[in-house]
């Protein structure tokens, strides 16, 4: 059973590194895979623990660019301003996150039906935007407006619906805004690092007493599994966007969905 539980961590954390910056939701994923897996983890903290390997993969890929925007900052009135807009963007999900987190972790993560439902309505939107003749007006992350900054971080909420996507929802509502393509993927990058920090610091707060050494090896086999599937696709992402745009996922989105709602009205 425990070498059971080993692999599911491993099949589960290369699951989060695949869908974590992509937009078809890795919580969904995560949550619907451990439901028909028969995956219990502590508080179900391991879906939330793992993505640091997440985070630290996409601290190392942009590494050489967030050094240079933290030397650039004493001089540069644009990196002042881009770093004021990632937490002016951050600030509508801590708040909500932190108020509605036990409602989050009880209640809609141990929603199955309720993330193939989402799965399947994100799709749809993502579809939409995708095929929607919209004249993008920003096509660097560092020179959108304050308000779009702030309107994207509203937007992320939605996200703290399992089978939204925190990504998904980042990028559609940065092009609803007015960004490119792949400027609003890159832009959920960013907005990524504290957001997902965040939850994994309060997460890891909040179940800091029900956890015990026993929940661990499966907790670091999810998070380097994820670290090493997350910095290959955080590589290739933004060029793969840029020529193809984002119906691949709407319909990954639709086929995952229907396919979890198919399984659970058949098996439960």
């Amino acid at each position: 059973m425990e070498n059971q539980t080993i692999v599911d961590a491993l099949l589960l954390g290369l699951l989060e590194g695949l869908t974590e910056f992509i937009p078809v939701s890795s919580t969904g994923h995560i949550l619907l895979a451990g439901h028909f897996l028969g995956f219990k983890s502590t508080g179900k903290s391991f879906e939330v623990l793992i993505q640091l390997g997440a985070i630290l993969a996409i601290l190392s890929v942009y590494a050489a660019r967030l050094l240079r925007l933290a030397a650039d900052l004493p001089s540069s009135g644009r990196a002042r301003r881009f770093v004021l807009g990632i937490l002016i963007a951050f600030l509508p999900a801590a708040v909500i996150g932190a108020l509605a987190h036990d409602f989050i972790k009880t209640v809609l993560f141990e929603t199955p039906m309720l993330i193939c439902i989402m799965l399947i309505l994100g799709g749809i939107v993502l579809l939409g935007v995708d095929r929607w003749a919209l004249q993008p007006k920003y096509h660097d992350v560092m020179d959108f407006p304050l308000r779009v900054y702030f309107g994207i971080g509203l937007i992320q909420c939605l996200a703290m619906i399992p089978g939204t996507s925190r990504s998904g929802s980042t990028i559609v509502g940065g092009l609803l805004m007015g960004a490119d393509k792949r400027s609003a993927a890159e832009f959920s990058f960013f907005l990524a690092m504290p957001t997902m920090a965040g939850a994994f610091a309060y997460d890891l707060f909040k179940n800091r007493d029900i956890l015990s050494a026993a929940d661990l090896p499966i907790i670091v086999v999810g998070f380097i599994a994820a670290f090493v599937m997350a910095v290959i696709v955080v590589r290739y992402l933004l060029d793969y966007v840029s020529r193809h745009g984002y119906s691949m996922f709407g319909w990954w989105r639709l086929i995952v969905g229907g396919a979890g709602l198919a399984a659970l009205l058949i098996w439960g």
